[in-house]
């Protein structure tokens, strides 16, 4: 492809994320690791199996009686000797069960108490055994489904741990656990503190993505919390591809013992600032927990997992799906459900290559165009890091940054004239036919297929309204032509300067020449020497 006509500007905040994708965790096991997990489980797993049963049978006639005669939905806190029986008692036995199980837990700076810090934020949560914490810091409250409560046993326990409820079915649910947390919170120490995982989902533990707001949003001091399992063989990591969750429990309950670390970071008091905008409250105390913790921070949040899953039903590569959404949601003002349906259209390309990507071929398959400097110059946008390929986010970007905005009423009132070559109000077949092929260069180009497409109601002529509204559900369109332009406009001008530097005699024998031999019909219509200037405001230089 020769030289670039024009430069492709760069925004860095949209940059791909320093951990492509921190929801996997595809480990292992070696052979040695293997035959070591099967003769140590034929010993430890039946016997922690019954030590656990053991414990949680010791539990749950504490936990009934605790909760006996106490709201189900737990409207009130308990208080006085119910409140000490928890801490006490339970905080024996979930020591004694984690031991049993084979944690070795070494805890690092100081528990804050309820008045001085109301909440708690743990981070990276990784593992369904990061409820450690909670036996730690003396059995805070956590946010539960109320499914939960009617699990028998564990429904008990879960109840006398005065959880937050939240439920699927009520669509005020997450204003009502936010109103929770917050009255938990403001009430001077009279309901337990609140231990809050605000990343919302699990991850391999390779950096810290988007917190939620729900933990900052009452405005009061928080204490972030550590967790780091420093262990060779990684049996605990729980994330969207990689080990289920029973497969991690016989694992972990197979190894002699299982480190953690538990580190209570000092108490984080909000400014006046922070407390009006959760948001910025919640990135600074990350910020605070990454550095600690010497990892970075991405914007992926819970919203990517839903994606990931999506493009798997696609029978795309399930990291496909992955574009930072909240980074992406934000910086281009999308909403999950345009994302979602520009998933399906991706997939729609990318199915025809491995790995999830679009290639050059497949790009103007979709298009149904033969490769030409146009399409190339199109692709090179979307491209952004110059791999040759298009993965999902760039696709979003490109059609959020490149397409969207130059797909306008202008852009497609001008293009429909110059389809319109008789001025009739319509386009045929062959007008659509005779632009096409001298603006791509290709003599025998067959457009039939792209021209049923526009043609909505089969007439064999394309109104206006018609051609208006396929370019608004595709606009790669309108960006092609305004690339187009763009092209047509950097030839105008090289042609120009290589005119100056003519000696007379080349002048005078170019002079001969007719101006339709020199220049294709489309580039005369579209852009005329004359109008150069007036025609720059319709293509699209939006730095992305």
């Amino acid at each position: 492809m020769a030289p670039r006509l024009f430069p492709l500007p760069r925004q860095q905040s949209l940059y791909p994320p320093s951990v492509r994708n921190p929801f996997v965790h595809e480990g292992r096991l070696s052979a040695r690791d293997k035959a070591r997990t099967v003769l140590l489980g034929i010993i430890l797993l039946p016997f922690r199996a019954i030590c656990i049963a053991l414990i949680l049978l010791l539990t749950w006639p504490i936990a009934a009686i605790v909760t006996f005669c106490h709201p189900e939905r737990g409207s009130v806190p308990l208080m006085g000797w119910k409140r000490k029986v928890i801490q006490c008692a339970f905080q024996c036995l979930g020591r004694a069960l984690f031991f049993l199980m084979g944690f070795q837990i070494k805890v690092k700076g100081k528990v804050a108490g309820p008045l001085e810090a109301p909440i708690f934020v743990a981070a990276p949560h990784s593992s369904f055994f990061d409820g450690i914490i909670g036996v730690v810091a003396g059995f805070p409250s956590s946010v539960s489904r109320v499914e939960n409560l009617s699990t028998p046993v564990f429904g008990t326990i879960i109840r006398s741990f005065q959880p937050i409820l939240v439920s699927r079915l009520d669509p005020d649910s997450r204003r009502n656990t936010i109103n929770e947390i917050t009255k938990r919170a403001t009430s001077g120490g009279q309901w337990p503190q609140v231990l809050i995982f605000p990343e919302g989902t699990c991850t391999n533990r390779s950096c810290l993505i988007t917190f939620k707001q729900g933990a900052f949003i009452p405005g009061v001091p928080v204490q972030p919390v550590l967790l780091r399992y420093p262990n060779k063989l990684d049996t605990v990591t729980w994330t969207w591809q990689g080990y289920s969750f029973k497969q991690l429990c016989v694992m972990t309950f197979c190894q002699l013992f299982t480190r953690i670390e538990i580190e209570f970071l000092p108490v984080h008091v909000p400014t006046e600032e922070e407390k009006k905008d959760p948001s910025l409250f919640a990135n600074r105390v990350r910020n605070i927990m990454a550095t600690a913790l010497n990892l970075p921070v991405t914007d992926h949040t819970f919203e990517d997992c839903r994606l990931m899953i999506s493009a798997g039903q696609l029978t795309l590569p399930m990291e496909a799906g992955l574009v930072e959404f909240t980074k992406i949601s934000k910086k281009l003002n999308l909403k999950w459900d345009p994302i979602r349906d520009q998933l399906n259209t991706f997939a729609a390309i990318a199915n025809a290559s491995k790995g999830g990507r679009i290639g050059m071929e497949e790009f103007a398959e979709h298009l149904k165009l033969p490769v030409s400097d146009a399409l190339k110059e199109l692709f090179l946008l979307f491209d952004r890091n110059g791999d040759g390929t298009i993965d999902f986010r760039e696709y979003v970007i490109g059609l959020s940054v490149l397409c969207n905005p130059a797909n306008t009423e202008e852009t497609i009132q001008m293009a429909f004239k110059l389809f319109d070559i008789d001025d009739d109000g319509s386009i045929t077949e062959e007008e659509f036919a005779c632009i096409l092929r001298s603006s791509l260069g290709v003599p025998d180009l067959d457009i039939s297929q792209l021209f049923k497409e526009i043609d909505a109601n089969n007439s064999g002529m394309v109104t206006y309204n018609e051609f208006k509204d396929f370019a608004f559900k595709h606009p790669e369109y309108a960006k092609l032509f305004t690339t187009y332009l763009d092209l047509q406009r950097c030839q105008l001008q090289t042609s120009d300067e290589e005119d100056d530097y003519q000696t007379p005699g080349d002048t005078f024998s170019q002079s001969k020449t007719s101006v339709s031999e020199k220049t294709p019909i489309a580039r005369n219509k579209v852009c005329p020497d004359g109008n150069e200037e007036d025609l720059s405001s319709t293509s699209d230089k939006k730095d992305d």
